[in-house]
């Protein structure tokens, strides 16, 4: 059980690394598709929402966004509720980034579960979303 910390930093430190390297040529970040694949998901959401779902600062979010409007990747509109916040929306560029991106990223999740048999596959995305749901419980009461 102890060795379940140094098992997921080291799986994350190699994932990163692995995924810089293979999307290098796309000419965007890793957190930059992050943010876009969540976006393309739940596209109209707010600066803040994105942040809670990326789990990181809202500034952080700001200067993603703002890097990203800038680059034409996506657009801030006008909330027709809340005249103080604005929607996040893909602009073709990024749903073209996204899709060239597909291909990549579907042969680099091949390769690192390649030998695990997808009962397997299906049971560890459970147990690391209810590890990730639990860190972020117990996150929430330390703020």
């Amino acid at each position: 059980m102890e060795r379940i910390a140094i098992l997921a930093s080291d799986i994350g430190r190699l994932l990163r690394r692995e995924f810089d390297q293979r999307a290098k040529s796309a000419g965007l970040t890793r957190p930059q598709w992050r943010l876009l694949m969540t976006l393309r998901d739940r596209e109209g959401i707010n600066q803040g929402e994105l942040a809670e779902l990326l789990l990181v600062e809202p500034i952080t979010v700001c200067r993603m966004v703002d890097r990203l409007e800038e680059s034409g990747m996506l657009v801030r509109r006008a909330d027709p509720a809340d005249r103080r916040s604005w929607r996040l929306h893909l602009e073709p560029r990024a749903r073209r980034l996204l899709e060239e991106l597909r291909p990549t990223v579907m042969e680099f999740l091949a390769d690192i579960f390649d030998g695990i048999p997808d009962d397997e596959r299906q049971a560890t995305v459970r147990t690391l979303e209810k590890l990730r749901a639990n860190l972020v419980r117990t996150n929430d009461g330390q703020d």
